[in-house]
């Protein structure tokens, strides 16, 4: 954990029949979601569904590069890397 939170690598599926954590690959977390990759909405998608699943506000998660992309970096804020990677491997199971 930084002091600006814990960065994660994600690889985001957009518009999948439904949202999702699918599991880890290596150090990327894979993300389904069902809203469709236009105009941000997967994006809020993304964002809405890591921060329901870790159990924080919508503020405290956040995309910081990778916006235009499949492969993106989300800064987390509030939890340990450790504590994000138990919760988030606990969802995929």
């Amino acid at each position: 954990m930084t002091s600006v939170g814990v960065k994660l690598r994600i690889k985001v599926v957009a518009g999948s029949s439904r949202s999702c954590i699918a599991g880890w690959l290596g150090d990327t977390l894979r993300v389904r979601v069902s809203a469709p990759p236009e105009r941000g909405k997967a994006n809020a998608a993304v964002e809405a569904l890591l921060s329901e699943t870790l159990g924080l506000s919508l503020s405290e998660v956040k995309i910081v590069s990778g916006t235009s992309s499949p492969r993106k970096v989300v800064r987390i804020l509030g939890l340990s890397e450790v504590e994000i990677r138990r919760r988030l491997t606990d969802a995929a199971a």
